[in-house]
Parts: C-alpha cells; structure tokens; sequence
C-alpha cells in the first residue's frame, strides 16, 4: 500500500491565517450589507418626537425605493448619476432618511407627508392635504424630564393621513408660520417632508433651508430601533447601561 505523505505547518501560521481569513470576509460581508441592505443611523435631534428620541439608533432598509448615488458609501457617492436603480415610491407616512437638498453631506430623517402632485398647507396647526385636512385626535401628552429634573408635558395627537397611517406627533402652539402656512404643490418627481415635533421641526416648510425632497436624495426608510439611550450618555459607556439604557425602545418597529 502506498503511503500518502501530509505536510503540515506550524499550528500558530494556520491559526493566523484563518483569523485573518474570517476578519476579511466579516468585513466584506459587513461593507455589502452596509451598502445594499441596512444602514445605522443615529438621532441627533428632537424634530420627530416621539416617535424618534435623541440617542436613539436605528437600521434603514437601503434596498425599500431602490439605490441612488447617495445610496452608496464614499467614494462611489461622487459619481456623477441621476436617478434610482431598482427605483419604487415611498408611501405618504413612511419615514425615510434622506440627503439635504441644499447639502448632500448631511443626512435628514422626517415623514413624508406629500407626494408628487399633492397640495400640502398647515392651517391653525392641522395638516391639510390636497384641500382637506387631516384627521386629529387628542393623545396622551409626552412627557419628559429636562436637565433638572423637572417633567415637561407637550401636547400630543394621533394624525391618520390618507391611507390610514397613524403617528404620533407634538404641537405646544397653533400659530407661528411653521403652523399657519402657504399652500404648497410638491413638483412631480419629489416630497414632502416634516418632522412629527411639529413646532420644532426644520423641514419642507422651510423651502430655504429644506423644501422638496427629489427622489434621489431618499437614503432609505426607518425599520427599527436598535439601541436607545439617554441623551447626552455615549452608548460606549457600557457602565452607564443599567439606567441609561431606554430598553423598551428596543427593537422597536417603526
């Protein structure tokens, strides 16, 4: 019979070789997801309480209105296309993560309100869409507690928009321009953003600052939360997590 002879190496060389091995295809595999599938954001600001708190950190599905140049991570963003790959629409109450029109390098996360064609007016507070507006209704008030402990109540309402999505959102006033606007006619091919902290909110209303959304600035849509934590706590403060940590936020849908 003849002998088959086996070379082996050393055990630490093929040790470090599959380590290294199995780091490069986590991080392939990490950068593809990344790319084509989900994204991690954070919440920065307070303009989609509550449904949306500060600390709050959350996957966007890339892949839910298909891909565009801003879909993709540096450098492939600077190239120069229009348009979306794979493109479908996002529905009126969805909430998306998109470019700033007047700054690509900054990143937007609101409820799209108004589609291509709709005529979209705040009057006395209340949204109104295509002439008509939305249904309302008292909610309990949001509660949270500032810097010095002191609990502050915001008014807060369940608003169905057409097509029956029901949110959440927060008014403390009626009057202000953010609340008593100009009618507005979202050009075909973009949308109509705000923030469900209605009074505190910079977002399509603002057509300066924000104004219409065009289809290829939308990142992708908000699916869950999946980390929260207190404001002003770094989520790197793992000794911190015990009471920091907000755990029923959670895997929360949205």
């Amino acid at each position: 019979m003849r002998e088959t002879s086996v070379t082996t190496k050393p055990a630490g060389e093929n040790s470090w070789g599959e380590t290294i091995k199995v780091i490069v295809q986590a991080l392939i595999l990490a950068l593809l997801v990344r790319t084509f599938l989900f994204q991690p954001f954070n919440i920065p600001s307070g303009s989609m309480k509550s449904t949306l708190l500060v600390g709050d950190y959350l996957f966007v599905s890339k892949y839910s209105y298909g891909y565009s140049r801003f879909s993709l991570p540096w450098p492939l963003d600077q190239i120069g296309t229009h348009g979306r790959l794979f493109g479908s629409d996002p529905k009126r109450g969805d909430v998306v993560v998109f470019k700033l029109p007047k700054d690509t390098s900054v990143d937007y996360i609101k409820r799209v309100v108004g589609l291509p064609g709709d005529r979209i007016q705040v009057k006395g507070g209340v949204l109104n869409i295509n002439g008509e507006p939305v249904k309302l209704e008292p909610a309990e008030p949001f509660v949270e507690t500032d810097f010095y402990g002191v609990k502050i109540k915001t008014r807060a309402y369940l608003e169905t928009l057409p097509g029956g999505v029901t949110h959440t959102i927060l008014k403390r006033e009626d009057g202000g321009f953010q609340n008593n606007t100009p009618e507005y006619v979202v050009p075909e091919g973009h949308y109509f953003m705000m923030g469900d902290n209605r009074d505190n909110s910079q977002d399509s209303r603002f057509l300066d600052a924000v104004g219409y959304v065009p289809a290829e600035n939308l990142i992708g849509k908000a699916r869950v939360v999946f980390f929260s934590i207190s404001d002003g706590t770094a989520p790197w403060q793992v000794w911190t997590w015990p009471w920091e940590v907000r755990w029923k936020r959670l895997f929360g849908l949205l």
